[in-house]
């Protein structure tokens, strides 16, 4: 049981919890502690019930943090890939396959979400090429 990690970090929503874990007690259980709170949307930490974060705690608490936000924006642009790759499969499903009760249902919906995403692509190109020409 020695060989666990000092540190563990429960996931939530927009960060983590940190817990230090302790074996080395008479029971020979695993104790946690939390020691801090993670935001991952803010880039912050803090510690919890008083506790006074220790220069370790800290350097760990900031690997994490960086792991974290490295994985959580590979994850979004592996997102938006499928989210292309849904909208292809989309356009052979209703091409091939959708009845007419199934487009009257989705299209007004769908032609929606399609105008406010090319709305917000040209604007944002906009921006860039605007930027890029040195303006």
């Amino acid at each position: 049981m020695n060989d666990l990690p000092p540190y563990y970090f429960r996931v939530r929503d927009n960060g983590a919890a940190v817990f230090r874990l302790d074996v080395e007690n008479r029971q020979r259980r695993i104790e946690m502690d939390q020691i801090a709170i993670i935001n991952t949307n803010r880039g912050d930490y803090k510690p919890q019930s008083g506790y006074t974060l220790t220069d370790d705690d800290i350097a760990a608490i900031e690997e994490w943090l960086a792991a974290r936000t490295k994985l959580n924006a590979h994850r979004d642009i592996d997102d938006i890939h499928r989210a292309i790759d849904q909208m292809n499969i989309t356009t052979q499903w209703v091409q091939s396959k959708a009845t007419d009760a199934q487009l009257e249902d989705i299209t007004d919906r769908f032609l929606l979400a399609m105008h406010d995403l090319r709305s917000v692509l040209v604007r944002k190109k906009a921006d860039r090429m605007t930027k890029s020409n040195g303006e």
